[in-house]
């Protein structure tokens, strides 16, 4: 077993906020490109489908970009700091979000397993007037003890594991 070491999270994925196109036109609107909102998040671990859809046209006009599927860990960055599920399909959010895109060699679910620890901290650090909310450069800086990547995946299938048990026995 190797020894963990601390990172910053911003070392392990890269932080990514979201936009949204003008409400106003059609053009932006309707289109096939998942495009997800804070409250859309609920306790699923996985999100697939969006309520609402951009266009192309609607994505190259906005702060949002194109989150990879599998990579993706959505966290709500403000009004609701810290829920959070993995994408299973690649999509956009809104601002109200500071998602995590893990980098290559660090295990996604190993991050996921780590959401109400993140949530705590961003909850801590978050600020403003009107509401709290945390900055991808501030959650960046949170420390995040880490084993290799083969620890990080095996810890990951074992958290994977465990949540689809629980999951299988709530709904019985």
């Amino acid at each position: 077993m190797s020894a963990w070491e601390q990172r910053k999270l911003g070392e392990l994925a890269d932080i990514v906020g979201g936009g949204t196109p003008d409400t106003n036109n059609e053009k932006y609107w309707g289109g096939d490109i998942d495009w997800y909102s804070p409250a859309e998040l609920d306790s699923s671990i996985y999100v697939e489908k969006s309520l609402r859809r951009i266009t192309d046209e609607g994505l190259l006009s906005c702060a949002a970009r194109m989150l990879p599927a599998n990579k993706t860990i959505l966290f709500t960055s403000r009004a609701g700091i810290g829920n959070t599920a993995i994408l299973r399909r690649s999509a956009c959010t809104n601002q109200g979000f500071q998602s995590l895109v893990v980098q290559d060699g660090t295990d996604v679910y190993f991050i996921y397993s780590m959401s109400s620890k993140i949530k705590k901290w961003a909850e801590a650090k978050a600020s403003g007037s009107t509401f709290l909310e945390i900055s991808g450069r501030q959650l960046g800086t949170m420390q995040i003890a880490v084993p290799s990547s083969h620890e990080q995946r095996q810890i990951g299938q074992l958290f994977s594991r465990l949540d689809a048990l629980i999951t299988l026995h709530q709904r019985k």
